[in-house]
């Protein structure tokens, strides 16, 4: 049983690391963009409070879970039920290529069309990763990793993303 909380900038390679611990180890996969935002436009963040029970909810109904996102505030609601905690410290500057090469998400974006509008700035917000400070900030990231009381890993390159495994 494992249950690891994998964090870090947009295209760190979060949800391609959190797919291939499912794949291989059969671990369940939540990805927080899906429960981050409550439907409709413009996006509002959904309340934490509901946010709270839809991460308990998943935690209670798997025994092996990874739970993958930006979201320092809502990573904190899994941290005391979390084994590990996995801090993809990329440079941003592979993250935005990384984001510039992505395959269509559809559970984020109605079109490829609408994917490919959202990219500049997806890039902005990318760059900004290490000045800014929300709860999506590398200083956020970074102090939840501090705080954090389980196996921690920090991993600084795309390669050792590919080439994790869990324990």
């Amino acid at each position: 049983m494992a249950r690891i909380l994998v964090f870090g900038n947009s295209g760190s390679g979060k949800s391609t690391l959190a797919a291939k611990l499912n794949e291989e180890s059969g671990m369940a996969h939540l990805d927080l963009d899906t429960l981050a935002w409550l439907p409709g436009k413009p996006p509002q963040r959904r309340p934490l409070a509901e946010s709270e029970n839809l991460i308990r909810d998943f935690t209670q109904d798997n025994e092996s879970w990874v739970i993958e996102g930006c979201y320092a505030d809502l990573l904190q609601l899994a941290a005391s039920e979390a084994d590990e905690a996995v801090f993809l410290d990329i440079p941003v500057q592979h993250c935005a290529e990384n984001a510039k090469g992505r395959p269509f998400e559809p559970h984020k974006y109605s079109s490829e069309a609408a994917q490919n509008r959202n990219l500049a700035m997806l890039i902005k917000w990318i760059e900004d990763y290490p000045h800014r400070d929300d709860c999506c900030s590398q200083p956020a990231h970074r102090n939840f990793l501090d705080a954090f009381q389980g196996r921690k890993s920090v991993l600084t390159s795309l390669q050792e993303v590919s080439r994790f495994r869990t324990a």
